[in-house]
């Protein structure tokens, strides 16, 4: 399975004269043997969590609720550790433009742990209202504790020189270095250029690339935080969301307070998440003593969803993930959810295929690129690169062939990714069912349509009959780009000659 980016950080001597690392064997930030200096907790909270992403391609919103709690930080100092954290790692490249403006030199040959100094300082510079002075002096301290007295004289510099300019000035400085309509945009919006394109295409194919700024922007903005109430187990609360019936906003306060009171059975979890799972649950009458599967289900939100919907309608629930420690995650998560849920820990390919014909309902959360959830995992769109995609694909088709040859007849399997990319979401669909006769496309738009306590806009084509695959979008729908397709396979007897794919897998 392809969970683990490789990356290759350019080599070159830095502002201390090293590239030395800084993190420990562990993918933990590991602090500099120069003495520490004096850094407010909430700065330095988002500083190792910095360290630890650009070190270890650690995932930010899983480090940083636990470096809070570990701090200590009150609620005001978590709430400005996180913006700090998460907008820094947002417009990385935005700043990185400007840091090599003001320093006169590549990024690739400043130390990584003095880079993220500066932008940290850069962050709170631009687009915060943290006083200048206090931005650069703590910056100063961060990069002098990692890497001394150079280190330290080299950021000071930087920093006022930036702190001389407007963000504006700024912004027309680096956009006059563009060689493209594309590039000047990935300047202003903090994405890659790979990305707009990918993104203006998958907007283009439901006649609203007109909305690709819209979506940049709303990547580049803070999600609002949604929780779930299992079905039959918990009941949602105020403000409700507008599509999905278990899906609530934050109520105010901490949510994990929330989610701990409840005993599991509220969490965290996006509406469009929540919506597929819905989907799938939905996608024709629940038949006592079905059999369903969540063929790759860390870490579990979506499992304890269709566990809690199984429960209420005397269907039975499997579920399987690949990464031993992903795998502990979704059994976590299904504790709060009455009956026996088995959680296989293997290859979804290989056990898809070892049970041919048994499932009525299959979840096929696939991995990909992350396109799609940018606003909760902002260092994804700096990770990722368009030959992860080519990567990806052929493991995506793999496992949703596999689990479609795993349906009984009749049986439906969800197709779902939060990469709103077209090589990973149509086109592996139609790759699918290019070929297989016993196989139709269900429309997911009606499906989610019907889920749905409000209509749900799809765009141009959302009105017309068999409508087909559903895709979410942050900017229009307030929820991850989340992309749903809905399969069913016929009765191999009525399918005939056209099950000639199935037989040969």
């Amino acid at each position: 399975m392809s969970g683990q980016e490789r990356r290759q950080r350019p080599q070159g001597q830095g502002a201390s004269g090293s590239t030395r690392r800084s993190t420990d064997r562990g993918g933990q930030p590991q602090r500099s043997a120069q003495p520490s200096r004096a850094v407010q907790p909430a700065r330095r909270v988002a500083y190792d969590v910095l360290r630890a992403v650009t070190d270890s391609d650690a995932y930010a919103n899983l480090l940083l609720p636990s470096a809070i709690v570990e701090a200590g930080l009150s609620t005001q100092d978590a709430a400005l550790a996180t913006e700090l954290a998460y907008g820094t790692l947002r417009r990385r490249g935005m700043y990185d433009a400007i840091i090599a403006a003001a320093a006169d030199r590549d990024v690739a040959s400043i130390d990584p742990a003095v880079l993220d100094a500066l932008r940290l300082a850069v962050h709170q510079l631009l687009a915060t209202r943290v006083a200048s002075h206090a931005a650069v002096n703590e910056s100063v301290n961060l990069a002098a504790t990692a890497q001394g007295r150079g280190a330290a004289s080299f950021t000071n510099a930087v920093l006022r020189r930036i702190a001389k300019e407007t963000p504006g000035e700024w912004q027309e400085r680096i956009e006059r270095s563009a060689r493209s309509d594309d590039e000047r945009l990935s300047l202003r919006t903090a994405h890659p250029v790979w990305v707009i394109r990918a993104l203006r295409r998958a907007l283009a194919a439901e006649g609203r690339a007109d909305e690709l700024e819209d979506l940049l922007d709303a990547d580049n903005v803070s999600p609002e935080v949604t929780l779930v109430a299992l079905p039959g187990l918990a009941e949602r609360d105020e403000p409700v969301r507008p599509y999905a019936a278990t899906a609530f906003g934050s109520p105010g306060g901490d949510p994990h307070r929330i989610m701990a009171r409840s005993g599991g059975r509220i969490r965290v979890q996006d509406e469009g998440s929540q919506l597929v799972a819905l989907a799938l649950a939905d996608a024709a009458p629940i038949r006592p003593g079905e059999r369903w599967l969540d063929l790759c289900a860390g870490p579990g939100g979506k499992t304890a969803l269709l566990a809690a919907i199984a429960a209420q309608h005397g269907a039975h629930l499997e579920a399987n993930e690949v990464v031993p420690a992903r795998a502990g995650l979704v059994r976590n998560a299904l504790r709060a959810v009455p009956g026996d849920v088995v959680v296989h820990q293997e290859d979804g390919r290989e056990l898809a295929r070892s049970r041919a014909g048994q499932y009525d309902r299959i979840l096929v959360d696939a991995p990909c690129t992350g396109l799609g959830a940018l606003r909760r995992r902002p260092e994804a769109r700096w990770r990722k690169t368009p030959a992860d995609v080519a990567e990806l694909v052929p493991l995506q088709e793999q496992l949703l062939s596999a689990a479609v040859n795993a349906l009984v007849p009749g049986g439906i399997v969800a197709y779902v990714t939060c990469s709103p990319h077209l090589a990973e979401t149509t086109g592996v669909v139609q790759e699918v069912l290019r070929g297989r006769g016993d196989l139709r496309e269900l429309d997911a738009r009606s499906v989610l349509a019907h889920v749905a306590q409000s209509p749900i806009d799809f765009g141009a084509h959302g009105d017309q009959p068999g409508g087909g695959s559903a895709q979410l979008w942050p900017h229009r729908h307030g929820t991850d780009a989340m992309f749903l397709a809905l399969l069913q396979r016929s009765d191999p007897a009525v399918a005939g000659d056209g099950d000639a794919a199935s037989k040969g897998e």
